[in-house]
């Protein structure tokens, strides 16, 4: 990985959507070599993926909530069951295991706080091992998908 390459990741960030040509005027190469570059980041995994981002309210999922899961027990049965288990929840848009207390951060998107209510009750409560659930509910983002730095 070196400075072209962290031209090209940079660029890629702020529009995914660039032509070849266009990625390589922009960060002063010519198309081949660029090309390669790209198809070697993307085989490295160092560009996991190209994906549309979208507006949570303009679809209907304007709330948010980030849910602290502690669990009941942590065996490795548990914790794989769990895993699964939330993997499968459509509204859960991240979760993170963590160290320490809670094991787990949510981020969880519905329509409203009813539909929320709903989603805590039939599905996070009733989730493999769960002890306890904690909510916070997202005011506003301050700072939202930035590009990793450079």
């Amino acid at each position: 990985m070196d400075d072209m390459d962290r031209k090209i990741l940079a660029e890629l960030q702020q529009d995914g959507r660039l032509t070849v040509t266009e990625l390589a005027a922009r960060v002063r190469l010519s198309v081949s070599p660029c090309h390669r570059r790209l198809r070697e980041l993307e085989r490295s995994g160092a560009i996991s993926g190209y994906r549309a981002v979208v507006e949570p309210a303009a679809v209907g999922l304007g709330f948010e909530a980030l849910v602290f899961v502690s669990m009941r027990q942590e065996d490795r049965e548990t914790v794989l069951e769990f895993e699964r288990a939330v993997g499968e929840v459509r509204e859960v848009l991240e979760a993170q295991r963590l160290f320490g207390e809670p094991d787990y951060l949510l981020r969880v998107v519905a329509a409203d706080l009813a539909a929320y209510q709903r989603l805590y009750d039939e599905r996070l409560a009733t989730l493999p091992g769960v002890q306890r659930l904690t909510s916070t509910l997202v005011m506003k983002h301050v700072v939202k998908d930035r590009p990793l730095p450079a």
